[in-house]
């Protein structure tokens, strides 16, 4: 997006050109790599033993001497970030803090299972976002594998294994939903900062923002252990590296060159990887279910995300159009 009235020659010959690069024509592999990279969040914070609000101030600290010099190369080649793009960024970064913060508080209070198939209902709410902001369609492949999505996400989180066990359940599905909506919000924006202009710039804004909004908000509600010690520094370093530097910036680099409702249904390999993360390192022994839940969310992945005819070609005209109109009502993407 850039700070014009309308759309110029040189950002749709930008969009163009930038395509035809390996990213441009394999977004869809890359955005699935960050999912996994993301994955390993939930496994690493785990072992770091921390609050929410340390835990998600040092894992966006810890990321920005990493992003530094990535801003710094691409601002050489494609000039700094526009005022609205960091507005933007700057939203993004408060919504992501917000779904670090609820999202690991309700784990403790209603479970793990339950709070990350309650987080990850983001697979019904971009792909809405999308629709009545930019009117973007979703794919008839993407409304048929939709129910088995969520049935996929149910079972691989455990629920039916007692997943949804939990010291407060009613607290905690009222805080897991809520980091579902700033889930949501946070990707719709995310999402945003990758059309016309500096993606690495713009994220870097969103995990600048997020520290601060985690550092004040962690403080005031669960408090920050600004010495958790070095055993839980380095395991949330490895969450800056893993989901942050890595897995997040993918996403990023990757979202904005796929239908709405393909990068929802990608970011799901993230309980996914989740699983077998869990299974390597904390020598966890995934349920029938949950191995089931994983074959249903990578079956379903696959079949929405190779949809072709009428419904595909009109989802990516949607995109197209907003592309190359940042100026008009259509160009509020994320």
């Amino acid at each position: 997006m850039s700070e014009a009235a309308g759309p110029t020659a040189g950002h749709t010959a930008g969009h163009t050109a930038r395509d035809r690069t390996w990213l441009g024509r394999h977004p869809g592999p890359v955005l699935a790599a960050g999912a996994l990279g993301v994955s390993g969040s939930a496994v690493l914070i785990d072992l770091s033993r921390t609050s929410p609000g340390t835990a998600s101030f040092y894992r966006c600290l810890l990321a920005l001497p990493l992003l530094a010099p990535l801003v710094a190369l691409e601002r050489r080649r494609s000039g700094v970030l526009s005022r609205r793009l960091h507005l933007f960024a700057v939203a993004a970064g408060v919504l992501f803090a917000g779904d670090m913060l609820l999202w690991t508080q309700a784990i403790a209070e209603v479970g793990a299972g339950l709070s990350t198939v309650l987080v990850n209902l983001q697979v019904v709410f971009v792909p809405l976002l999308a629709w009545l902001v930019d009117r973007e369609r979703v794919t008839s492949r993407f409304l048929v594998v939709l129910p088995l999505l969520l049935v996929g996400v149910a079972l691989t989180a455990g629920v039916v294994d007692g997943g949804a066990a939990g010291s407060r359940p009613v607290a905690g599905a009222v805080h897991a939903g809520l980091a579902a909506l700033c889930y949501s919000g946070y990707l719709f924006l995310l999402r945003r900062g990758g059309h016309g202009g500096p993606v690495i710039a713009a994220y870097g804004d969103v995990i600048a923002t997020a520290a601060v909004v985690s550092l004040v908000l962690g403080a005031v509600w669960h408090s920050v252990d600004l010495s958790p010690g070095w055993t839980a520094i380095g395991w949330l370093a490895l969450v800056s590296v893993c989901g942050q530097v890595i897995g997040w910036l993918l996403v990023a680099l990757a979202s904005p060159r796929l239908p709405s409702h393909i990068g929802a249904v990608l970011l799901l390999f993230t309980p996914v990887g989740a699983v077998a993360l869990g299974a390597l390192v904390l020598h966890e022994r995934p349920t029938a279910a949950q191995l089931l839940g994983c074959v249903l969310i990578l079956g379903c992945g696959y079949f929405a995300s190779r949809g072709r005819g009428e419904d595909v070609r009109k989802a990516r005209e949607d995109r197209a159009g907003a592309d190359v109109d940042p100026g008009g009502s259509s160009s509020f993407r994320r």
